[in-house]
């Protein structure tokens, strides 16, 4: 038998994320005792709150290890409802949020549940590296509609509106966002409500990283900001980046509640029930003390100061300031080489872990996470400064 003829189209044009293959290959580096420099992660690099840890540990001592609603235990479907009201001015319910194995989890149920195979999806680019695959896996078509560096990677709403066909169904908007940290602004998502609202479409508001957003920018949904959107739009979150929790593994989403019945079905064919016990640890996330948010966010606010200036001193380099999430998004167009090139390079001769550009749909730019000690930016910065001055020529 071809073995390879066997396999689903659907999956023809989706690989495997790129971040997380960059991520395990500096980790490999630096397991065999080379001193890699890692900017790939994905995630908070600080340990999970000791509360939200024990209670955990309390969940199994009492017993919580069994079959769980699909949805997720009551209790941690209030708190979700409740931290994305009281955030937002929302009024969701309970019977409107669903909880999921991680926020990407969440995305797909979404694409399952509301694409067809007709359906176009509009994403903004620089995109997070699953907004295309997660799209096709639902048998629909992504549209890429880019952003420009010049207007700080946010979206401009005549060029959606240009993007637009009648098979256009949904828009993704990330905010704050992977890779680029922008936060789209009020009046950017007025604009592209009433475009929804005029096309009929439906906004996937992916806002993971809500929590980590640095003076003077602000997050605002765009339920917030239009609240007619509310019937039309479903958001996105998870306890992942805001708690320090990427292995536990719970998301969540809130929205109409028959889109959320729909993608409790779906779940209920796939995972069935996020893990009992990661529950129960994100229901003390969510309820308890939220004075270890605030100190992250204050480290990732400092690391990021450190990291982007010193990038902006190291030309041809150039890094705009992320309002959020703990991610440098570094032009480095000015080498004259690729981005993926110029991060294998990075990788092999400074033992500094990047991901290309190209994986976000932005050649000739590079992710930097800041999720890394201030000593490890610092040391990359000396690394990067003595490696710029060799290619220079003399004189």
């Amino acid at each position: 038998m071809d073995t390879s003829r066997v396999i689903a189209d659907r999956l023809r044009h989706v690989e495997g994320s790129p971040t997380l293959a960059l991520a395990a290959k500096a980790k490999a580096l630096a397991k065999a005792g080379k001193p890699v420099l890692d900017f790939t992660a994905g995630e908070p690099d600080f340990q999970t709150p000791e509360p939200i840890k024990q209670a955990a540990i309390q969940a199994i001592r009492d017993n919580q290890t069994k079959y769980t609603p699909v949805a997720g235990i009551p209790e941690l479907r209030s708190a979700a409802a409740a931290a994305v009201n009281r955030t937002r001015g929302t009024s969701y319910q309970p019977a409107q949020t669903i909880i999921t194995c991680g926020t990407k989890h969440a995305l797909f149920n979404v694409f399952q549940a509301l694409c067809q195979p007709s359906d176009e999806v509009i994403v903004l680019a620089p995109y997070w590296v699953s907004f295309p695959p997660l799209v096709r896996l639902a048998g629909a078509t992504p549209v890429v509609v880019e952003t420009r560096e010049a207007e700080g990677f946010l979206p401009d709403p005549e060029a959606v509106r240009g993007a637009l066909t009648g098979s256009t169904k949904a828009i993704i908007i990330n905010s704050p966002g992977n890779p680029t940290g922008a936060v789209i602004d009020e009046g950017r998502l007025k604009a592209l409500a009433r475009l929804a609202i005029e096309r009929d479409l439906i906004v996937v508001s992916d806002e993971i990283y809500d929590q980590l957003v640095y003076p003077p920018s602000r997050h605002v949904s765009i339920v917030q900001a239009v609240p007619e959107m509310r019937d039309r739009t479903v958001i996105l979150g998870g306890v992942s980046k805001t708690y320090s929790m990427t292995g536990w593994r719970i998301g969540w989403a809130a929205g109409p509640q028959p889109w959320i019945e729909a993608m409790v079905n779906v779940q209920s064919h796939s995972t069935s029930n996020p893990t009992s016990i990661s529950q129960y640890a994100a229901l003390a996330a969510l309820t308890g003390d939220q004075a270890p948010v605030a100190a992250m966010r204050r480290e990732f606010q400092e690391r990021r100061d450190r990291l982007v200036s010193g990038l902006n001193r190291l030309a041809p380099l150039r890094c705009a300031m992320p309002g959020g999430a703990f991610y440098a998004w570094c032009s480095v167009s000015g080498l004259q080489q690729s981005a993926e090139a110029t991060a294998a390079q990075w990788l092999e001769d400074l033992l500094i872990a990047t991901v290309p550009g190209e994986g976000f749909g932005a050649p000739g730019f590079l992710r930097m996470s800041f999720a890394a000690s201030l000593k490890t930016i610092d040391d990359a910065l000396g690394r990067l400064g003595e490696w710029l001055k060799k290619r220079r020529p003399a004189g």
